[in-house]
């Protein structure tokens, strides 16, 4: 930026400006007699100043090809198909944007269900992202439910039944999405959690929760309807669930995102995401927020 753009930036006069360089305090290069501001070194002069000085570093630093928060099948798949040198770290939604927040990621993939509005990731994400370039865009809508023994034996049509029928129940780790969803679901049932016979350990992956139920260690358990079916379990649907890919401005345009988002748009993904159950993909890509 000029001396002039600078200026109209910060809000301030051009003479104030002069002042900042003359004494030191501002970044800012002299090209041919001229002073310019490089200005996303401008913007962490400001962050220098503002109520989040420990994340000025994290800011500049470049941001790991690691892919946190929650799982899901497809974007594993994606992931390896496309070779686009992302490692994928998961821990749960909540879990995700901690790191995310830190810098420890590219991306990080969620399922956050606001309990007041019944809306998907933006508020969880416009808290957990202040100060940061943040960018949300769409992955998939899914379909989330119970996930049962082949020929559901205990007859289980809704969570209600899980208390009724005295099911032992695998559960997510609560930072997972799915178990803020479970949460949700068994309140509005009127069932507390500790009403439900659980496993002791709550598990940190869908398919360690399909082979706890295949295995006959559960009767039940939360996930995605693909899940079910690459078991071949019982699948009972309980919601449609936005899942999101949140990373920064900067990073969108980084070759490992580039070469994801490149290969959402070949007919072998196409085909994979159709022969999913229980994904829809059709807003792949869409902004879903965009912070100030």
């Amino acid at each position: 930026m000029t001396t002039k753009e600078v200026a109209a930036y910060l809000r301030i006069k051009e003479r104030k400006v002069y002042d900042l360089v003359q004494g030191g305090d501002i970044p800012c290069t002299r090209v041919t007699g001229k002073w310019l501001f490089p200005k996303h070194l401008v913007d962490l002069w400001i962050a220098r100043g503002t109520r989040f000085p420990h994340m000025v570093a994290e800011l500049a630093r470049p941001s790991p090809p690691i892919v946190v928060g929650s799982h899901d099948p497809l974007l594993e798949w994606a992931l390896r198909e496309s070779a686009c040198d992302l490692a994928l770290l998961p821990g749960g939604s909540l879990d995700g944007l901690e790191r995310f927040g830190r810098g420890e990621a590219m991306l990080c993939g969620l399922h956050v269900m606001d309990a007041d509005s019944g809306d998907y990731n933006t508020h969880a994400v416009t808290e957990a992202t202040s100060g940061l370039d943040a960018v949300m865009i769409a992955w998939a809508v899914r379909e989330q439910g119970l996930v049962l023994a082949p020929g559901n034996p205990l007859g289980i049509s809704g969570v209600a039944d899980l208390k009724a029928q005295k099911a032992r129940v695998a559960l997510r780790q609560p930072e997972a999405g799915s178990r803020i969803l479970f949460n949700h679901l068994i309140a509005e049932a009127g069932i507390r959690l500790g009403d439900l016979d659980t496993l002791a350990e709550p598990l940190r992956g869908e398919t360690d929760l399909a082979l706890a139920v295949l295995e006959g260690k559960a009767d039940a358990g939360i996930a995605v309807r693909a899940v079910a079916a690459q078991y071949r379990l019982d699948f009972v649907p309980l919601h449609s669930e936005r899942y999101d890919l949140l990373l920064r401005r900067r990073d969108y345009f980084e070759p490992p995102v580039q070469a994801l988002l490149a290969f959402t748009r070949t007919e072998a993904f196409l085909t994979r995401a159709r022969e999913m159950p229980g994904y829809d993909v059709g807003d792949l890509g869409h902004v879903r927020f965009n912070a100030i």
